[in-house]
């Protein structure tokens, strides 16, 4: 009798458990979808920061095949104006202007990514910092838009096919962590002077603004919010602000996205009409960093209610995308480098960001 009543409470318990995690991942209801009119993610292939011939996703694991994709950005980017033929430097590194404009020129949708400078301009670069793109270790948020200017993405001696750029002499990119932070003042001072533009043909980093009016409804965007991995604070919603004053004056597709609840959040609460996704990775269980773990569960949707699950295809067949899914969330591949990969992540995605590879459907 006592386990039977135990039994019970243990079922019951669990089945609350589970109606909890059903609503903490569940996705905006399809009914107030309709009632807005909110549009789906275009169904296009979305190249991950432009379509590159230097930067993310060029290396050596995929070398067989990036050669094609390489020639590609830098054929793309000729035919749209971009460097010469004889230059033996990178013309379209990720994320710039070249970049852009090769995908537009390719017919692929973008994906890029946004943050704030110094001086409150919102440009496109993935990075905290220029370490990995430029080998400068100064962050984007201590630099003005004039200093990224006169920056060259991946400069000489970088060549294309590159994934990291040169660093300065007595660099040591072990004050840097994975993604390119804490760049401390010993690394400053092997920061490359600004002061004047390199000579010669390179990219920079672009004002948004600029990349807009490039691509100019040509082809669909997926926008992520970037930050920091720190608290909520003023200048996010600086960002928020400055990034979607942008968009509202675009007149083309585009869908938003974020690691951070609290952005797609707002975008909930002040622009309900646009297409806004949960960006997410699969972390592992760890005590000291159980906001990480608890966003790859998508346990922070109940505060986005995303349209979309973005999410690294190597986890698409975990408990938390097939749940989304169910629920009504369009599932987004990132970021997808061989066409074998391509074909393992149909059966959980039905969009996808690609790189290192020309992708064939």
């Amino acid at each position: 009798m006592a386990f039977n009543g135990f039994l019970k409470r243990m079922l019951a318990g669990g089945a609350i458990a589970a109606g909890a995690a059903g609503w903490a991942v569940a996705p905006r209801s399809s009914s107030e979808r309709r009632s807005l009119g909110v549009p789906a993610v275009p169904d296009v292939l979305y190249a991950h920061r432009g379509l590159h011939d230097a930067g993310s996703g060029l290396t050596e694991q995929y070398a067989a095949h990036s050669g094609e994709y390489v020639a590609l950005a830098r054929r793309m980017a000729l035919t749209s104006g971009y460097g010469t033929a004889d230059f033996s430097g990178p013309i379209a590194p990720e994320n710039s202007m070249a970049a852009f404009a090769a995908a537009c020129e390719a017919g692929y949708g973008i994906e890029l990514d946004i943050q704030l400078t110094a001086d409150d301009q919102v440009v496109v670069v993935h990075d905290p910092n220029l370490r990995r793109v430029a080998g400068d270790p100064r962050r984007i948020a201590d630099l003005t838009y004039a200093q990224l200017s006169r920056i060259a993405l991946f400069p000489a001696p970088a060549k294309p096919g590159d994934a990291e750029a040169i660093a300065p002499p007595n660099f040591d990119p072990q004050t840097d962590d994975e993604l390119g932070t804490g760049a401390d003042e010993t690394s400053m001072q092997d920061a490359p002077d600004v002061q004047s533009a390199p000579q010669g043909y390179y990219q920079h980093v672009p004002l948004f603004a600029d990349v807009l009016d490039l691509v100019d409804g040509r082809v669909p965007l997926i926008v992520e919010f970037k930050f920091d991995d720190k608290p909520w604070d003023k200048r996010c919603g600086e960002l928020m602000e400055k990034g979607d004053e942008l968009l509202r004056a675009y007149d083309g597709r585009y869908v938003v996205e974020s690691f951070q609840p609290q952005s797609m959040g707002w975008y909930k609460k002040n622009r309900p009409e646009v297409c806004r996704g949960q960006l997410a990775y699969q972390a592992d269980f760890d005590r000291s960093a159980l906001r990480q773990w608890a966003a790859g569960r998508l346990l922070g949707d109940w505060v986005s209610r995303p349209d979309f699950i973005a999410y690294d295809w190597v986890n698409g067949g975990s408990p938390q995308v097939r749940a989304a899914r169910a629920l009504g969330a369009t599932a987004v591949a990132w970021t997808v480098r061989s066409q074998v990969e391509l074909g393992q992540s149909e059966a959980w995605f039905s969009r996808y960001i690609f790189e290192s590879f020309v992708p064939r459907q």
